[in-house]
């Protein structure tokens, strides 16, 4: 079956999928007092320590643009996103192993329903960078611009990023379940290869230029242009969409390929 025939087969299937991600939500929070809360409560404390850090104990509120916490909530948040929908769409073959087994479901569908449930948090903490946002820009620190419209452009292209890297993911977890470790020592090092906490045009010659063949360096430049005056690095969002399709292109394959070794070992 075609990649246009497989993607088409998730699309007819759609309704499945939101109740799916529906029932992700509600058990998430179903006996969370704080329930939504903590979607924005780590990477806001976080965002205070490295603050903290920076700013307060080594005076180096330039590693990133300014205002620096807000720089610091915009990566946060959207780290959050990613790191989280790895872990999880690493295992989601497995987690649901019955219902992909029995079911006549695509199996890209386990694996679209953490992204979007994950999606579905990050956009529930915009309200709040909302707020961090307007209250900085009534203080002068924050000059909006119409690149604003290119937040939503960025959520698009992680979106695309992660289911990507979720089809690669999780059949080779389903096959190999070490990976679970693997990717949870990645994470760690992707974190500070990718500019969450600095900006990538700080990062001096010829490390800048490494870092730009990291995706989630031109999604981020993306989520924060129209925040702060520096410019937009072009050629690392270029970078970007050009990786997510190639990372997307090869998920997609792998998980065609794997698909039927991963059923017989689930």
């Amino acid at each position: 079956m075609s990649l246009a025939s497989r993607t088409g087969a998730v699309w007819r299937r759609r309704e499945v999928v939101r109740t799916l991600v529906v029932r992700d939500l509600q058990v998430r929070y179903q006996r969370s007092w704080l329930g939504y809360v903590w979607t924005v409560l780590d990477p806001l404390a976080m965002s205070a320590i490295y603050f903290l850090v920076f700013v307060g104990i080594f005076k180096r509120g330039d590693v990133g643009h300014k205002p620096y916490f807000l720089f610091l909530v915009i990566g946060l948040l959207s780290w959050q996103w990613f790191s989280g929908t790895l872990t999880d769409t690493a295992r989601s073959l497995l987690q649901d192993a019955k219902l992909v087994r029995s079911t006549n479901l695509p199996r890209e569908v386990w694996v679209v329903r953490v992204v979007l449930a994950k999606g579905i948090e990050y956009v529930y903490s915009l309200p709040v960078l909302a707020l961090f946002a307007i209250a900085y820009g009534l203080r002068g620190d924050v000059h909006f611009s119409w690149r604003l419209v290119l937040l939503p452009l960025g959520v698009a292209l992680q979106f695309f990023l992660l289911v990507g890297i979720g089809l690669l993911l999780a059949p080779v977890t389903a096959l190999v379940t070490d990976m679970q470790r693997v990717i949870r020592i990645l994470l760690r090092m992707a974190f500070y290869a990718t500019p969450v906490i600095y900006a990538q045009l700080k990062v001096p010659h010829p490390w800048n230029r490494i870092l730009e063949l990291n995706p989630m360096t031109g999604v981020l430049e993306l989520q924060r242009a129209g925040f702060f005056r520096e410019g937009l690095q072009v050629r690392a969002v270029l970078v970007s969409v050009v990786a997510s399709v190639l990372i997307f292109l090869l998920g997609s394959w792998t998980f065609t390929r794997l698909e039927r070794s991963v059923l017989k070992e689930i």
